[in-house]
């Protein structure tokens, strides 16, 4: 029986086999797909999907946590064994299919096409928070046109510094108190913050305008999006690098510490961050390459996408550093000065100018006469202070936004980071609702004319339904969201592409298709990797994350007005009951999907010379059966 033919690029492509604007608008079933104008757009689009918020604010708190330089090493070495592999393996399938996560899966299989549904689901529910977090930036970002800058100072209830604040600090005052008026806890739900929905209605509609023609409209606004946070970055790291202990900061975070490579929490943490440093499993990466012609270099693409977004971290983590840095000294010269008692116990420090005395020579003298002398004397640290605050959005609402009203024009850098900020999101944003759109619309023929009316209605879904982020409560769940309906569900996501590709499909199918594709095979190493390594990482860290969550009950972060000051708190039993349903929810459809192949093939029974043939017995008769082919190539 004659094989489906694959979808093929329009007869009117320039030589570079990107099509130009007006083949793009050509009628014809096989031109209808829309494709990128050039590979510049392309990249934009995928290296703006994978560099977001995570490599500003997460990636430089683990690197600090987890051994500095040591972390650097091992976040490479999975890079390569398992990161850039599996991303060669989303980006090969989307390209040799042209179809969205949904009908990719079903293509290799009807039985797989849960998997498809699921990615949408859970970059669904990733959309809604991640929303949240661009309303925040909009709102410091309309709050940074001020000198003083708001949170730079402790406000005032007539002569007196209002409590709440003097006990933290004016930039915690003003992220948890002013921006948020956050509850005590998630059960207080309180009602809606007003600017914060407004923010948040501004932000979804930022991204249905970049989005309601598809990646016509996005690519555009992503030309400045994926760009400019480079630019913001750049001038960051220059002015940082000028700041007095901006070194001391850049040093302590890289000095390698070899020894925590025998924590295996440190190893779980590193694949983690691997894993979702390069969006895989949401299926942006198959919608975006989707759109490429089919002679597309896209192992050329995987090695540099993830170059890129790993030289990014690294980037904003000497950024993120040499402003801590500067912070931290200037944290630690106040403890030298608040700790002279008299001059006479210290004679050798010239106590009248302490930025003049030496941090080490201070500590070193208190660690040899601190405790003989009265009064309230500490050890000034550096490296405490460096490790205060510089996690997610603590790092970006508080601790640097600190660092930020300490420079000279700080108005300026406030706004030009809160703007980065924002781009950041927005491209990573595209992204994460381009996973909706495509596989829908490639799906649903009925979507696929009205792609315009469904990108508006997701907008307004997202809008209504992330109204639960902005109530006093509304961090908490956005902490839940984050910490529990992305991470299991895509892991296992991407375990059943892994094994659907290399065990059902099979390794050196897959690789033959590729090499179709191509022209050239690559190397024989991918198959072991997809077949063994990387499907046993996933496993091993799908393992770790569900025994982490059963042995350890979860907790948020809540901040007590009473103590101004952050605790930990566990989540009741409603919250805990959301969390199941929010992963249960977002892996139903692989099930599902499977029991609806299996009835389907029950009631249509396919007979060749008299015999049943099972869909397992030949694949490519049950794919040709169902409107899909056998074969990539």
């Amino acid at each position: 029986m004659e094989k489906q033919p694959l979808p093929t690029d329009d007869a009117k492509t320039e030589d570079n086999g990107y099509a130009d604007e007006e083949s793009q608008e050509a009628p014809p079933e096989s031109a209808a797909r829309a494709g990128w104008n050039s590979k510049v757009e392309y990249f934009l689009a995928q290296v703006g999907f994978s560099v977001g918020l995570g490599n500003v604010w997460r990636f430089p708190y683990l690197c600090h946590q987890n051994g500095g330089g040591a972390f650097l090493l091992l976040y490479v070495l999975l890079m390569l064994v398992m990161g850039i592999p599996l991303f060669f393996l989303e980006l090969a399938a989307g390209q040799a299919i042209r179809q969205g996560s949904i009908g990719v899966w079903t293509y290799i299989s009807p039985r797989l096409s849960g998997i498809g549904y699921s990615s949408c689901v859970v970059c669904f529910f990733v959309a809604l928070y991640y929303n949240v977090i661009l309303a925040w930036s909009l709102f410091y970002l309309g709050n940074s046109f001020q000198y003083p800058l708001p949170w730079s100072q402790c406000p005032e209830q007539g002569n007196v510094t209002v409590k709440e604040c003097e006990m933290s600090s004016p930039t915690s005052y003003f992220w948890y108190r002013k921006a948020l008026d956050i509850t005590d806890s998630i059960n207080d739900t309180g009602s809606f913050n007003l600017y914060i929905v407004c923010c948040l209605l501004v932000a979804w509609t930022i991204v249905c305008l970049g989005m309601f023609k598809g990646i016509k409209t996005s690519v555009k606004v992503m030309y400045f999006s994926s760009i400019f946070p480079y630019v913001v970055l750049f001038c960051f790291l220059v002015r940082g690098l000028m700041l007095e202990g901006a070194l001391e900061g850049i040093t302590f975070m890289f000095y390698p510490k070899l020894e925590i490579w025998a924590d295996l929490q440190v190893w779980r943490q590193a694949a983690t961050q691997v894993f979702f440093a390069l969006g895989l499993g949401f299926g942006s990466i198959i919608a975006y390459s989707s759109y490429n012609p089919k002679n597309n270099n896209c192992h050329r693409d995987a090695f540099t996408v993830s170059a890129i977004n790993f030289l990014t971290s690294v980037l904003a983590t000497l950024v993120v550093f040499a402003v801590l840095g500067f912070r931290a000294k200037g944290k630690v010269l106040e403890c030298v000065a608040s700790g002279y008692m008299k001059e006479n116990w210290m004679p050798h420090f010239n106590y009248s100018v302490p930025s003049s005395v030496d941090v080490e020579d201070y500590r070193t003298w208190f660690s040899q006469y601190g405790k003989h002398i009265p009064g309230n004397l500490t050890d000034c640290d550096l490296e405490q202070e460096l490790k205060k605050g510089v996690e997610g959005t603590g790092l970006a609402f508080i601790t640097f936004t600190e660092a930020m009203s300490l420079l000279p024009g700080s108005p300026f850098w406030s706004a030009l980071f809160f703007l980065m900020l924002l781009n950041l999101g927005l491209s990573t944003m595209f992204g994460t609702m381009e996973g909706i759109l495509t596989p829908l619309t490639d799906r649903f023929k009925s979507l696929a004319n009205k792609k315009t009316k469904l990108t508006i209605f997701s907008c307004i879904v997202g809008f209504l339904i992330g109204l639960l982020f902005t109530q006093h409560c509304g961090n908490y769940f956005v902490t839940m969201f984050d910490d529990y309906s992305a991470t299991l569900p895509l892991i296992i996501v991407v375990v059943f592409e892994t094994f659907s590709v290399s065990w059902l499909y099979g390794a050196d199918r897959f690789l033959d298709d590729i090499e179709g594709m191509l022209g050239w095979r690559p190397s024989v190493v991918y198959k072991y990797l997809w077949k063994y390594i990387c499907l046993l990482a996933m496993l091993g860290l799908l393992l770790a994350t569900t025994i982490r969550m059963f042995i350890t009950r979860p907790t948020y972060m809540a901040w007590n007005q009473d103590k101004a000051s952050e605790e930990h708190l566990e989540y009741p039993g409603w919250a805990l009951a959301v969390l199941a349903l929010l992963i249960i929810f977002a892996m139903m459809p692989v099930p599902v999907g499977l029991v609806h192949a299996l009835l389907r093939e029950r009631t249509t029974m396919v007979s060749t010379d008299d015999k049943y043939v099972s869909p397992m017995t030949d694949m490519s008769e049950l794919d040709q059966r169902n409107g899909a082919s056998g074969s990539f190539s």
